[in-house]
């Protein structure tokens, strides 16, 4: 049995793992797409900077975007009192600042975090969130995203994003280059012809694989959250409780889309379809609520 401090442990070994075969597995596409279409890797620069301007807008401003989307209000201390004062108690035991509060007015209970770092953070929870747990409960839920700021998970989750969209624009670029034709030549040695055809397979491919890899490294964060939230609460039972009553809940958030599903402490989707099997299941912004319930019980 593994106590708090050694998953949290195992979990970070696990997701840098991860994110160094996602640079090694964008070196590869790089540099078959590269050699297949006869540009060489200098085109890996244009695609570097353009994904580069668009990810600098994003990282600036995605916890505003993210906020209108799910149209939340801010936080007062008055109205959301338990919201509120719940986060205040923890941000003095971590020691972190108080991260900007906001509310969404939906009876489905689910909360999330999102920023660039501990002094430009925000949580938001859902009122089903906050009038459905109990104050132990809801500690759990909000020390599990005070985790995710602390340990830097919104600017690993924006590099992995980062990571994903430029293999998409690579493989677009590519497929686009032999589309028109470049790299067409007759004079093609068996080798360059194996890695043209290598390219075409990669390019189909690696967008469908760097999404896979995304929500991989999404699913072991979570985990990691979980884990770091029970080193600020001493209490896995309370996190492990909140989980069961959002998991069990069966009203929809109708305020989440694809597009932030992966930030919320439970997946807010998993009302909206009946898919079942593992290859769903590779679909999954979230591990299992019973694995996460499971490991949260045998933490000493």
């Amino acid at each position: 049995m593994l106590n708090v401090y050694e998953q949290v442990d195992r979990n970070k070994r696990k997701s840098a793992l991860i994110i160094a075969f996602f640079v090694a597995f964008i070196a590869l596409v790089a540099w078959v797409l590269g050699e297949a279409s006869g540009y060489g890797l200098s085109w890996v620069g244009l695609a570097l900077i353009f994904s580069g301007l668009v990810s600098f807008f994003s990282y600036y401003n995605s916890d505003k975007i993210i906020l209108a989307i799910s149209k939340a209000r801010p936080a007062s201390r008055k109205k959301d009192f338990k919201f509120y004062t719940v986060t205040e108690n923890l941000c003095l035991a971590t020691r972190l600042p108080l991260p900007k509060l906001y509310v969404i007015d939906d009876s489905a209970p689910n909360a999330f975090a999102t920023g660039r770092d501990p002094g430009h953070a925000v949580v938001c929870a859902t009122t089903g969130l906050i009038d459905k747990l109990d104050r132990t409960e809801l500690e759990g839920v909000i020390a599990h995203e005070l985790s995710h700021i602390k340990n830097y998970d919104i600017r690993v989750m924006s590099l992995v994003t980062v990571l994903v969209g430029l293999v998409t624009l690579l493989a677009d670029w590519f497929l686009r280059a032999t589309y028109w034709g470049r790299g067409r030549d007759n004079d093609r040695n068996q080798v360059k012809v194996v890695i043209f055809v290598v390219g075409v397979v990669l390019a189909l491919l690696s967008p469908l694989i760097a999404n896979l890899i995304k929500l991989a490294v999404s699913r072991r964060r979570e985990l990691l959250a979980d884990a770091s939230a029970v080193k600020i609460t001493r209490f896995p039972q309370g996190l492990a409780r909140a989980l069961e009553k959002i998991s069990h809940d069966r009203e929809p958030l109708e305020a989440a889309n694809k597009a932030t599903a992966h930030l919320y402490i439970a997946n807010p989707l998993k009302n909206r379809h009946d898919s079942i099997g593992w290859f769903a299941g590779l679909f999954n912004t979230h591990p299992p609520v019973s694995e996460r319930i499971r490991a949260l019980r045998q933490m000493a």
